[in-house]
Order: C-alpha cells, then structure tokens, then sequence
C-alpha cells in the first residue's frame, strides 16, 4: 500500500461518517418536526365605549361682489357664532377661529364668470372640546344662528362633527387578557374534541385595535374590537 493510500482510506471513513452523522441528526429533526402537534386559534374582545372628545367645524359660506363689504360680514358672523358658542358654556380655549377662505371666481381659468357673485368666502369656528354631551346641545341650537342669517354647513364632509375615543391605552390589558382567554377556551375545546390535552403557548400575536362608530346615527359611540392569535402545543 502506498504512503498516499494509506492516508485516503482513513479521510473516507471519516467523510462517510461525517455524512451519515449529518443524515442522522436531519432525520432526527424532521421526526420530532413530524410529531409536533399544534392547534391555532384566535380571540375576539370587543368593548362599546363613548367618544370623550369632540372636533365641531361651525362654519359657513358667504359670498358678494364685493371684497371688503365680505370680509367685513365674515367679521361680524365670527363673532355671533362665538357669542353663541360662548353662550353654551365653551371657553376660549375649546375655540379656534379660522381666517377666512376667499376664492375669486374671476381669478379662475374655467370658471363661470358672468354667474353669481364674484367672491366666494368658507368660514367659522372650530370646536374642540372634551364634553361631547355639551356639544350636542348646542347642536340642537343652531336656529339661533340661523335667526341671524348665519347657515352652518352641516352635510359637507369636511365640516362633519368627528367623536373621537382617546382613552385606548386604558382598556388595552383588560381587552388583550379578554381575547387571549376566549382563544384558550376554544383551544380547551378543540383539545377535548380530539382526545388530546392543551399544553404551553408556542406563539401568540396580538391584532391591531380598530375604533369605529357603532352606527351612522350615533357616531358618539365607539366600538373598540381587537383579535388575539395563539398557537397552543397538544399532547396526547
């Protein structure tokens, strides 16, 4: 036997071996791969809650053929809708007063200009404030506003009264622990269902929180809805 066969036998058992380890271990692998057993299951927690701060556009649109006789009505409708809003107990601070919004329909390239008014003025206050209750009282008042010939859009969407539910980071535990025990009652169930025991979590992912209004015709009340994911082992 020659110097370099001597070496080569013992480098191939020791190649074969390296390889027939390896397949073993993989083999290995995918057998307890084979004899995982899971189940997934999701929880659902839903919450109705009422929104606790409110953004009110109060505004309006006026228009004339002249400027400055519009700027100063504009002027003067701010300060009845302030008086009426002051009236129904908001502060100062609860009141953003907008500047007003001018377009000149002769300014514009396509525009009718030999129809209505020239001018054409969006504006209003602004109401924010963390009593909703009292905001639909005034709400309810605005024919007063109306009395003085100030008509607050209402239908435009961009002056729609948006509720909003800020107190999220308040209900998040109760709402997570909620959904992460409706998953596990139904994980129990499939367990006895198949003749198998529930064992630990293998994973679990919390879903995002979504807020939305209950109804079109009260959007003052929220629904607050999250899903939990969780993956159980099971065992026989």
């Amino acid at each position: 036997m020659s110097t370099m066969s001597k070496y080569l036998a013992p480098a191939a058992l020791l190649s074969l071996a390296v390889v027939v380890s390896g397949w073993m271990v993989k083999s290995t692998i995918l057998e307890v791969k084979g004899m995982e057993r899971t189940v997934s299951v999701k929880g659902l927690s839903e919450k109705e809650v009422t929104a606790d701060t409110v953004i009110w556009p109060v505004f309006y649109r006026d228009a004339d053929n002249d400027l400055e006789a519009l700027v100063e009505r504009t002027e003067k409708k701010n300060a009845a809708i302030r008086a009426f809003l002051t009236l129904h107990g908001f502060d100062a601070s609860e009141l953003s007063i907008s500047a007003p919004s001018i377009t000149d329909k002769y300014a514009q390239e396509y525009g009718q200009n030999n129809q209505g008014f020239r001018y054409v003025a969006k504006a209003g206050v602004t109401v924010y404030s963390n009593n909703p209750d009292k905001v639909s009282q005034a709400l309810g008042q605005l024919s007063e506003l109306a009395k003085q010939g100030i008509a607050i859009t209402k239908d435009d969407y961009q002056n729609r009264v948006e509720y909003l539910f800020t107190g999220l980071n308040d209900i998040k535990p109760e709402m997570v622990q909620e959904a992460t025990q409706k998953a596990r009652e139904v994980a129990v169930k499939f367990a006895k269902d198949s003749d198998s025991m529930l064992g630990k979590i293998k994973s679990a992912r919390q879903g995002q929180f979504s807020i939305r209004d209950r109804d079109s015709n009260t959007p003052q009340i929220k629904i607050v809805r999250v899903v939990t994911s969780v993956e159980y082992y099971l065992s026989d």
